[in-house]
């Protein structure tokens, strides 16, 4: 299960270490990658997709990996945009009026909702 993560330099440091020990309490296991300059970052958990309790445990590890770049200041998708799992975090980190404003663009450009379907406002 890839997922990303971008946050502040100053809180690259804090914010690797928190998810190497979070990663470490989930009992997954997965590289940690990045071109670190810019705060971005990268995992990928290798996991059974046939054992649930896996799969939940790297989800919830995702979402709190998610949360944990939002309040430090940070994006929950570094470099690869808001993909399907990560579409409930839009509200937290850009806030629901915001999130709003960028529906409202969706469906002025794509009314017909073919572009990206599923995605924000589709």
């Amino acid at each position: 299960m890839p997922t990303d993560a971008c946050v502040p330099i100053s809180k690259l440091a804090d914010c690797i270490m928190q998810t190497e020990h979070d990663l470490k309490q989930t009992g997954l296991v997965g590289p940690m990658l990045g071109h670190v300059g810019d705060g971005n970052f990268h995992m990928c958990l290798s996991l059974d997709i046939t054992d649930k309790d896996e799969v939940q445990r790297a989800k919830d590890f995702g979402a709190r990996l998610a949360r944990r770049a939002i309040s430090m200041g940070g994006t929950c998708s570094g470099e690869h945009g808001v993909g399907y799992g990560k579409l409930e975090f839009l509200d937290e980190e850009h806030g629901a009026e915001a999130v709003g404003m960028m529906r409202t663009i969706k469906a002025a450009l794509d009314p017909k909702g073919i572009l990206n379907p599923g995605k924000i406002g589709s």
